[in-house]
């Protein structure tokens, strides 16, 4: 069922997992993202960045798209529909499109000025029944022309933005979008339960959820995370099945050409990779 992340998120905080947030870039996407989580009875996020939004046509065409899968489907888990590191106005044209989550990435403007934006944003989405997520410091990386420096959060920021009433907080504690490099220095746990202390009760979010140690991602959990972002795994699995079948001449057998047999072995990558997620997240069984 479409809903709104806040209550998904806030039983996830209480009962100590984290919701996966699955970013999709067309059909196949989301129904093996849709079907996975059915299958192993887990709350769902969807997330969409505004360049596969326009990939897909717009922003109404992937609401209408997600409804009807759900339904057609007959998905019963809760499922939420959310803009990924959404602009001012990107985040307006999805409440208007029928989105029930978004985020609003204010990061790269003076707290002032996020905190300004913000703030409009929470009075329209909640009047919309939409559940709203800020972030404050940035994470590193680049992530479908959203590029960062890594800054780690101020906690007195990010108790700011906290009270502005938004829903989920994103706070840079030195994760990235993409590939980790090998001199990466890891999560800042320090700066983590700092914010945690700051913003009591608030569902935090961990962008960048590719490539993190499933330890680090245990005690992120501890300390309040509640969503966590994962774009990047999905791709690469996507695209090395994808790659094996051709290699290995597929493609060339029979009508192996036909798309829904190209697309198959991405297809059940996606899904194995979404279930190791959720499993790792804590959420299956949860919904």
């Amino acid at each position: 069922m479409l809903v709104n992340a806040r209550d998904m998120l806030v039983k996830a905080k209480a009962e100590g997992y984290a919701v996966g947030a699955f970013n999709i870039n067309n059909l196949e996407w989301t129904k093996a993202i849709l079907l996975t989580a059915q299958e192993n009875n887990s709350p769902v996020i969807l997330g969409v960045s505004e360049g596969a939004g326009k990939y897909m046509t717009g922003f109404t065409t992937v609401a209408a798209m997600v409804k009807a899968m759900v339904e057609s489907l007959n998905i019963t888990v809760p499922v939420a529909l959310h803009l990924d590191h959404g602009s001012y106005d990107g985040a307006k044209k999805c409440i208007e499109a029928g989105f029930t989550s978004i985020m609003f990435d204010g990061s790269h403007y003076s707290i002032e000025e996020n905190i300004k934006k913000t703030k409009e944003l929470v009075s329209l989405a909640h009047s919309k029944g939409v559940s709203i997520e800020a972030e404050v410091g940035s994470i590193g990386g680049e992530e479908d022309g959203v590029a960062g420096r890594g800054e780690v959060a101020d906690s007195k920021e990010c108790k700011m933005i906290a009270d502005l009433g938004i829903d989920m907080l994103a706070a840079g504690i030195g994760n990235i979008h993409g590939k980790y490099p090998s001199n990466w220095q890891g999560l800042d746990f320090e700066a983590l339960e700092a914010i945690k202390g700051e913003t009591e009760g608030m569902p935090l979010v961990l962008h960048g959820g590719t490539g993190i140690p499933g330890d680090m991602i245990k005690k992120s959990i501890s300390l309040g995370v509640a969503k966590i972002n994962v774009n990047t795994e999905c791709q690469l699995s996507f695209a090395d099945a994808t790659r094996k079948y051709i290699e290995a001449g597929k493609d060339l057998e029979g009508k192996g050409y036909d798309p829904r047999k190209l697309l198959a072995p991405g297809f059940e990558a996606i899904k194995a990779t979404v279930k190791e997620k959720m499993e790792l997240f804590g959420s299956i069984n949860k919904a």
